[in-house]
């Protein structure tokens, strides 16, 4: 019982640690703030979703696709780093700009860009640490139902944390308005770039390669 206890406790505080609910809120208010208020919800819903579709994905058969396509968890890092380079590239530059377009073509624009899959849900929610905590937790629960459940269950709090904390970004919304998204913008494309390089040398220092150079 204590053992479960135990588990239960690294369980949930690796989950909202590696996810980080209150972490989402700055990119999420970046990446939706040009958005109507009814889309920027929708967003966020398709955005959560997605991110719970790829993690109890990862979570059920995850480590047998990857052995199985011979791929390793220092790929996934190194591919979600470029990822993340090229979003924080267009941050920073204000290419998704829709300052002069109607709310309609704005919202035809942002789902083109499908920004709720990308960066929100992946890899910012379930991304290549995420993925990683996962399969790392399925394989210590050895198969027990109880741990799998805690598994699950910590994961799924963590997401709802997650969503309320990316819904709550409208209000910080109205407080800094649309100069200071703009500001805000560039300053976590800054951040996220950092970010990006850090995921693909974290990637590359796990490789063989890299330990025999």
């Amino acid at each position: 019982m204590e053992s479960n206890l135990a588990f239960a406790i690294t369980a949930f505080a690796t989950a909202l640690t590696i996810i980080d609910p209150v972490g989402m809120v700055p990119l999420s208010l970046a990446v939706t703030a040009s958005a109507p208020p009814d889309a920027r919800r929708r967003m966020i819903d398709r955005a959560v979703i997605v991110a719970a579709v790829v993690i109890y994905f990862m979570a059920l058969v995850g480590r047998y696709v990857l052995n199985y396509l011979s791929i390793t968890l220092p790929a996934f890092e190194i591919a979600g780093g470029i990822l993340l380079l090229l979003i924080s590239i267009d941050m920073l530059f204000a290419r998704p700009s829709g300052t002069r377009a109607k709310p309609e073509e704005e919202l035809e624009a942002i789902e083109r860009e499908n920004a709720a899959v990308f960066p929100l849900a992946i890899p910012m929610i379930a991304g290549p640490g995420t993925i990683a905590t996962v399969l790392l937790l399925v394989s210590l629960s050895h198969g027990d139902k109880v741990r799998l459940t805690i598994v699950y269950a910590a994961y799924a709090f963590a997401l709802v944390a997650t969503w309320l904390c990316m819904r709550g970004a409208a209000l910080v919304l109205r407080w800094i308005g649309r100069t200071g998204v703009g500001v805000l913008t560039r300053l976590l494309g800054i951040i996220l770039s950092a970010l990006a390089v850090q995921f693909i040398i974290n990637g590359l220092v796990k490789t063989p390669l890299f330990h025999h150079a």
